[in-house]
């Protein structure tokens, strides 16, 4: 095996193309694994979704839009529901709701945007044009990009939760030296999600942070699972451990994508693709065994070495 294979020719070698990349990967019979949002009580969330940042940017021809209309359909077909995106991801939110709608999928997903400007009347402006865009009368998920200008967003969005516009409020950010920032304001604070960076490489989180969301009640969803693709390059070449399949891990995305979920903080991961077949693979890490703490050192432990 050289080191020049993509993720694409791994999936080929594993056979996952055509129709066996519609398919969630051996558990067509069972469903994906879900977690609760914790402030909801016992709203559910499957626990992998889709991130929209580059993939989703595209223009407004067909030719252009297509591939990503069969990504959303083929998650809805999985088990998946939560898509992410931002007004900092350029055409990301029209193409979701553009495509979404023209598949007939509009009522299968979660959503999720942010609001990513300052001063109260700009970002009410700018969260009225992503529920246009996404063509939601509700978001599911409002958050703040980034944490930029957070205090006054967050008064906001308790205003519009209350209202009924937004269903439930997050902050975000994707880098490390956030995390405690993050985490004094959902210490004092009241919000349902909190969404920020996590890896098998990156694990600072694993400090305070998803312990402090899980005590405070506040869901989590993961960006960043791929570490902007590194993570791959990392394994070009390598084969899976034999004991990745005693967690039904069939795929280096899966491998990734399965230790993030086995942390129990973690409702959900979001990583990006425009790919079909990679969305189906990313699927696929919903279900199966999950890691338990001994798996998870091991497998930390393995990708420390290469």
């Amino acid at each position: 095996m050289k080191n020049t294979l993509s993720r694409r020719d791994l999936l080929k070698l594993a056979g996952y193309t055509g129709v066996a990349a519609t398919l969630p990967f051996m558990f067509q019979n069972k469903t994906m694994l879900k977690r609760r949002i914790l402030s909801s009580g016992n709203e559910m969330l499957p626990v992998v979704g889709l991130g929209t940042w580059i993939q989703f940017d595209v223009g407004k021809s067909e030719e252009e839009r297509k591939p990503l209309g069969e990504v959303l359909k083929r998650m809805a077909e999985h088990g998946g529901k939560v898509i992410d995106s931002s007004p900092m991801y350029g055409n990301s939110e029209e193409v979701v709701g553009d495509r979404a709608t023209a598949m007939g999928l509009a009522d299968k997903f979660f959503y999720a945007t942010k609001v990513w400007t300052t001063g109260e009347q700009e970002g009410i402006r700018q969260m009225q044009a992503s529920l246009r865009k996404m063509r939601r009368t509700t978001m599911d998920l409002m958050q703040i990009h980034n944490l930029m200008d957070w205090q006054t967003h967050l008064k906001t969005l308790r205003k519009w939760k209350d209202e009924g516009k937004v269903r439930y409020i997050g902050i975000t950010h994707y880098t490390v030296t956030a995390h405690e920032q993050l985490e004094k304001i959902i210490r004092s604070e009241k919000i349902d999600f909190v969404q920020f960076n996590y890896s098998i490489r990156v694990r600072n989180a694993e400090t305070s942070l998803l312990k402090t969301a899980q005590e405070k009640g506040v869901s989590v969803i993961i960006n960043e699972p791929f570490e902007k693709g590194s993570l791959f390059s990392a394994v070009k070449g390598k084969e899976l451990p034999e004991w990745a399949a005693d967690y039904d891990i069939k795929s280096w995305a899966q491998f990734f994508l399965k230790f993030i979920l086995s942390h129990p903080a973690v409702t959900c991961v979001i990583p990006g693709t425009s790919n079909p077949e990679h969305l189906a693979d990313n699927m696929g890490a919903g279900f199966g065994k999950l890691p338990d703490e001994a798996g998870r050192k091991k497998m930390a432990e393995f990708i420390g070495k290469l």
